[in-house]
């Protein structure tokens, strides 16, 4: 089976899981939470320091926190904005490292309906941006953008909009 995407550094997005949000896969770890925050057609994108990527908001889920408490916080620690009401899409599951380990993130959906906050440049996340297609400087992470339209459109076909990076 081929991959859904892949990124320059090997690792794959091979599936979206549909499954409902209290029965999350086992048969593999859970450690992220991600956003795809859509206004219209434009995702927003956060650019992390670190890894000199423009990615989606959000990240590891702290021992005892809900996958979805994670997401609302990653999306105010990286962006400053807090949304009204997230929407549970799915499970990303992905083949990460050379190792080709497994491993689950938990995606939520919002729109930009009611958002409030912020943005201020950070330890981690330099910038962030609409993004709706376009060239940026630096890399777009592929896995990212390819998770955010199949969790709009809740199928394993969408396609990433824009560049491949």
């Amino acid at each position: 089976m081929s991959p859904l995407a892949a990124d320059d550094d090997g690792n794959e997005l091979v599936a979206f899981h549909t499954a409902p949000e209290d029965t999350p896969p086992d048969d593999a770890p859970l450690p992220l939470a991600l956003v795809a925050l859509w206004s219209g057609d434009r995702l927003l994108l956060v650019f992390d320091r670190r890894r000199r990527a423009w990615e989606l908001p959000g990240g590891m889920i702290d021992a005892g926190e809900t996958p979805r408490r994670a997401a609302l916080r990653e999306l105010h620690e990286e962006t400053g904005f807090h949304v009204p009401r997230l929407s549970f899409s799915g499970y990303a599951e992905y083949v990460l490292g050379p190792e080709r380990r497994t491993e689950y993130a938990a995606v939520y959906l919002a729109g930009d309906a009611g958002l409030r906050g912020t943005f201020t440049p950070g330890d981690e996340i330099e910038d962030i941006v609409w993004w709706h297609g376009q060239e940026l400087p630096g890399r777009v992470q592929v896995l990212d953008t390819t998770l955010a339209v199949l969790a709009r459109t809740g199928s394993a076909g969408g396609a990433a909009p824009g560049p491949r990076a």
